[in-house]
């Protein structure tokens, strides 16, 4: 009989999405039929499922955890923000509309029935579904029509741990103050807890551990020491971004735009020891010691243009671009690279029009179709093949056009400066393919290892369920499902 439970949190970063991955690598390993589920995500980090649709990028990982492809189901409704007041709204894998947050709410109603029928579908054809939540159940001002923790909760009928946070401080008052809120009928869906992030021995929190105990009545499933390889899992939060662990002579330097979008493109690099890569934040100089700059995936590319202006990274890159430094722009990134950025519908913003970067021949006009593809493509200049998807509003022309970067299909992607130092691409997930990596950096001079991006995933997902196992009770977790 399937069952299911959820994992919701006192707050948002608590940890959620890598403890539902950990849960379900140890469900597979136990035997199971495993599938994660999120009901509402907000995240521009999104990945293109084989049906064409597009979900969270944790749900991506979650289901890698579990050995599932990508359905939209995982994910029903994705939000993608777009301006600090509004998003997308993508339901089952599809743009619904774009609407501003105070009037989400009066959405919410009719998505219900939609993440119900994906949950159901999940249901139907596995032995256990292990739910996320979103933030915090504790936001009980947004408990009225909330489809993301109690609403869900209790209208599919799921059991909820709720995990803290203790590397944030104040991990008691989180959990007892979460049960302090909570009307009686939601906290009654609450069937235990465990404490998330502990640096150090984990006995040294008995005393507070028994505390919660006591205070709730609510079961306690363990306290899980801080998981020191989780960095080399992919990334969903654009805070999450971490600069590279490597140590190399080659310095790579991207650009955090402020509605930066599909940074997957990153985790591949961060985990190679010979490149050195860092996140050039706002307010920060591109260091003009890079040898490569980036400029990634973004939701709202006429919005960044103008962010990336206000960090002075304009002037940056052209003075880069004159010492002989490369530039590789993606999918956001490789429009603003162009002459102008045409949006006549307003589809990302206001309508208008605003000058690119000038550092590529090109321009892109915004257009209301999507493209959400997975994608095979053969590199132009070093003839490897290599796979990622595509995920972008937008058709680019122009001279430079003339000179792709890749070939998918027979026919011409992306662009490349006649001196072949600016080159841009709406191919994300390309560094994930190893031979590629290899030759396309090794071509820039980096000496790269080629190590097993996909084998080091799968690799850390095994050893994030062993630190679980070892300090969790899970078979307490497990059995709790319903």
């Amino acid at each position: 009989m399937s069952r299911a439970l959820m994992i919701q949190g006192t707050g948002s970063n608590v940890g959620k999405s890598l403890l539902v991955a950990g849960l379900c690598r140890a469900a597979v390993r136990r035997g199971q039929s495993v599938a994660p589920f999120k009901p509402q995500n907000m995240s521009n980090n999104a990945a293109v499922t084989r049906d064409g649709g597009e979900i969270g990028r944790a749900q991506a990982l979650q289901a890698l955890a579990c050995g599932k492809p990508l359905t939209t189901d995982m994910n029903p409704v994705l939000l993608k923000p777009e301006t600090e007041t509004g998003a997308q709204v993508i339901v089952q894998g599809k743009r619904l509309t774009s609407t501003r947050a105070d009037a989400y709410a009066g959405l919410k109603p009719q998505l219900m029935a939609p993440v119900l029928e994906s949950f159901n579908r999940l249901k139907s054809n596995n032995d256990l579904v292990i739910v996320e939540g979103a933030g915090s159940p504790a936001e009980v001002n947004l408990r009225a029509r909330d489809i993301a923790n109690m609403g869900f909760a209790c209208a599919a009928d799921v059991p909820v741990i709720l995990a803290g946070d203790i590397d944030r401080g104040g991990v008691i008052a989180q959990i007892v103050g979460t049960q302090a809120v909570l009307d009686t009928g939601d906290a009654a869906m609450i069937a235990g807890f465990l404490v998330n992030k502990f640096r150090g021995d984990p006995r040294l929190f008995d005393e507070g551990y028994d505390y919660i105990s006591q205070k709730t009545e609510w079961r306690g499933f363990g306290v899980l020491p801080y998981f020191s390889e989780a960095w080399k899992l992919p990334a969903e939060d654009g805070l999450d971004i971490a600069d590279g662990r490597g140590t190399g002579d080659f310095k790579v330097a991207c650009l955090a735009l402020s509605r930066i979008a599909n940074f997957d493109d990153l985790d591949p690099l961060a985990q190679e020891p010979g490149l050195s890569l860092t996140m050039v934040q706002a307010g920060q100089s591109i260091p003009g010691d890079a040898d490569l700059v980036i400029l990634p995936g973004s939701k709202s590319t006429r919005g960044d243009l103008a962010f990336l202006r206000a960090q002075g990274w304009d002037i940056d890159l052209w003075a880069h671009a004159r010492r002989g430094g490369r530039v590789l722009g993606i999918c956001g990134g490789y429009q603003m690279l162009g002459a102008i950025v045409r949006d006549p519908q307003g589809i990302e913003g206001p309508a208008g029009e605003t000058e690119g970067l000038g550092l590529l021949n090109v321009e892109t006009e915004m257009t209301p179709d999507k493209r959400l593809t997975e994608t095979r493509a053969t590199h132009a200049a070093t003839g490897r093949g290599c796979h990622g998807y595509e995920i972008h509003i937008g058709r680019t022309t122009g001279p430079d056009r003339d000179r792709p970067f890749a070939h998918v299909d027979g026919r011409p992607e992306g662009a490349v400066s006649a001196d072949g130092r600016i080159c841009g691409s709406y191919l994300h997930g390309m560094f994930r393919d190893d031979g590629f990596r290899a030759a396309w950096l090794g071509g820039l001079g980096a000496e790269v290892s080629a190590t097993g991006y996909d084998a080091t995933v799968e690799a850390t997902l095994d050893a994030l369920a062993d630190h679980m196992e070892h300090h969790l009770d899970l078979d307490g977790i497990f059995a709790i499902a319903r």
